[in-house]
C-alpha cells in the first residue's frame, strides 16, 4: 500500500484534492490539525489516504480524463444570521475535523473502511468535540434570542432562518407593511423542509419578489404603427438624459433602426432645450418645441414620419399643481390618432415615502409605467419593490448611470431581486 497525504484549509478542501488526483478509490487513514488557525494565518488539515499499488496506474489513467466527467463535490451554504452567525461559521468549520462530514464525499466502501478508525478517536479529540458542541448550541441559544427580540409582530412567528432576509429587505429601505405581508405569504406557501437551510429560505423569497414587481416589455413596433411616449416627474431625476438615451436606443442599438423624433414642453429651462437639440442635431432627428398646449397637436402631426416619437416635460415639483396641470392640458388636448403612453420617471435614491407622493401627485395624468433612474447612487433597492407592489404598476426602464446611450437597461425582477440582495453590480448591466 503507498501512503499519500493532501493538505488545505479545511478537511473537505484537503479531500477535493485528494478526490482530483486519485478518484475514489483511496482509504482514508486519518485527519488531523496541522497548524491551528490564529491572526493573519489560515488553519491547515492534513488528509492522510492509503491506496493499494495495482490501483495507483489505473487511478493515475482516470486521473487524465476531462474535469467535466469527474464527479463534482457537494458543498452546503450557509447563509448568516445576522453578525453573530460568523461565529457560528467558524464553529462549522472547525467542527468539520471531528465530525464525519468527510463521509459524503466518499464511495460507501471507503465509508465502510473508515468506520473502525474513527472508533479509535483519541480521547482529547472527544472532548474537544464535546465542547464544539457546546459552544455551537450556546451561539444558537443567542442567535434564537436575538431574532426574537428583532422579529416583525405579526400573527405567525417567524423562524430564525429568515433573519437574514428579513433584515435585508428590512435595510433596503422596503415598506414595513409590505414586508411583513410577504412574509406571512412565505410562511403559508413555503414548504416545511425548505425552511431548514437559509439558502432555500433565501432561494424561495427571491422567487416572491419576482413576482412582486411587474415589467414593461418593451414594445417591437408592427410595420405601420407608431409609439409616443411621455416622460414626467419631478425636476432633476435625469428626464431630459433618459430621453437621449430612449433615442439613441431607438434609433441605432435596436436590431431595427427605428425614426425617432423628440418634443420638448420644457420650455422653462433654456438648458435643457439646447441639450436635447445639440442631442437631436448629433443624431439627427426631428425636433419640435411646445409653448402652448394648443400647439401639442401641431408637433405631433409634423412627426408623423416618426416611429417613436418621444415627449421631454417641464420638470415640476410633485406639489407644484400647476405644472402638471399645463401637461395635462397637452394631454387633452390631443386630437391625434395616437395614444400617449405617460411614463412616470422617478429617482431610486428617495425613501418609500417620498415615491409614493411623486406617484400620487402625478397620477392625475394618468401613469402607464414606472422609469428609475440613478440606480447607480444607491444602496437600497426595496423603495422599488415597495412602490411597484403598492401602484401595480409596471417598470420599463433602469438608468444606472450618466453615459449616452449606453447607461440604460431593459427593466427585469431578476436584476432588481439581484440588487436588492446583493447590491448594484454594473457588469450585470
Amino acid at each position: 500500500m503507498k501512503i499519500l497525504t493532501f493538505t488545505g484549509k479545511t478537511p473537505s478542501e484537503a479531500l477535493k484534492k485528494a478526490k482530483m488526483e486519485i478518484g475514489d478509490e483511496g482509504m482514508l487513514i486519518e485527519t488531523k490539525e496541522i497548524r491551528k488557525k490564529a491572526l493573519g494565518r489560515e488553519a491547515l488539515y492534513e488528509i492522510v489516504i492509503g491506496i493499494e499499488n495495482d490501483m495507483i496506474q489505473n487511478t493515475y489513467q482516470n486521473s487524465m480524463k476531462p474535469l467535466s466527467k469527474q464527479k463534482p463535490l457537494r458543498q452546503e451554504s450557509k447563509d448568516v444570521l445576522f453578525d453573530i452567525s460568523n461565529a457560528a461559521q467558524q464553529i462549522a468549520k472547525i467542527s468539520t475535523v471531528t465530525n464525519d462530514p468527510l463521509a459524503e464525499y466518499m464511495s460507501p466502501a471507503v465509508v465502510q473502511q473508515v468506520a473502525p478508525v474513527a472508533e479509535k478517536e483519541p480521547k482529547e479529540l472527544k472532548e474537544i468535540k464535546v465542547e464544539i458542541n457546546k459552544l455551537t448550541d450556546k451561539v444558537k441559544i443567542i442567535q434564537n434570542m436575538f431574532w426574537d427580540e428583532k422579529s416583525p409582530a405579526i400573527d405567525s412567528p417567524i423562524p430564525s432562518e429568515f433573519a437574514e432576509i428579513y433584515r435585508l429587505a428590512s435595510q433596503s429601505g422596503m415598506n414595513t407593511d409590505h414586508l411583513d405581508e410577504l412574509m406571512k405569504i412565505t410562511l403559508e406557501h413555503m414548504p416545511f423542509k425548505m425552511r431548514e437551510n437559509s439558502t432555500t429560505v433565501k432561494r424561495y423569497f427571491q422567487t416572491i419578489l419576482r413576482k412582486m414587481v411587474a415589467i414593461k416589455q418593451e414594445p417591437t413596433l408592427a410595420i405601420g404603427s407608431k409609439k409616443v411616449i411621455m416622460l414626467v416627474g419631478p425636476t432633476g431625476v435625469g428626464k431630459t438624459t433618459s430621453i437621449a438615451k430612449l433615442a439613441a436606443r431607438y434609433s441605432f442599438l435596436l436590431q431595427k433602426k427605428y425614426k425617432v423624433g423628440l418634443v420638448v414642453l420644457d420650455t422653462y429651462r433654456i438648458g435643457a432645450v439646447e441639450q436635447l437639440m445639440q442631442f437631436a442635431r448629433m443624431m439627427k432627428l426631428g425636433i419640435e418645441t411646445v409653448v402652448d398646449p394648443p400647439e401639442f397637436t401641431s408637433a405631433l402631426e409634423a412627426l408623423r414620419y416618426c416611429d417613436y416619437i418621444l415627449i421631454d416635460t417641464m420638470g415640476s415639483s410633485p406639489y407644484d399643481k400647476g405644472k402638471i396641470e399645463k401637461i395635462y392640458e397637452c394631454l387633452s388636448t390631443n386630437k391625434t390618432e395616437y395614444n400617449v403612453e405617460v411614463a412616470l420617471v422617478m429617482p431610486s435614491s428617495i425613501k418609500y415615502e417620498d415615491l409614493k407622493s411623486t406617484y400620487d401627485n402625478f397620477s392625475s395624468l394618468g401613469v402607464d409605467s414606472l422609469m428609475f433612474t440613478k440606480l447607480d447612487e444607491t444602496r437600497g433597492f426595496g423603495n422599488i419593490f415597495s412602490l411597484a407592489y403598492e401602484t401595480k404598476k409596471p417598470i420599463s426602464y433602469f438608468s444606472v448611470g450618466q453615459e449616452v446611450p449606453e447607461d440604460l437597461v431593459c427593466a427585469s425582477s431578476d436584476f432588481l431581486v439581484d440588487c436588492l440582495l446583493n447590491g448594484f453590480n454594473r457588469s450585470k448591466t
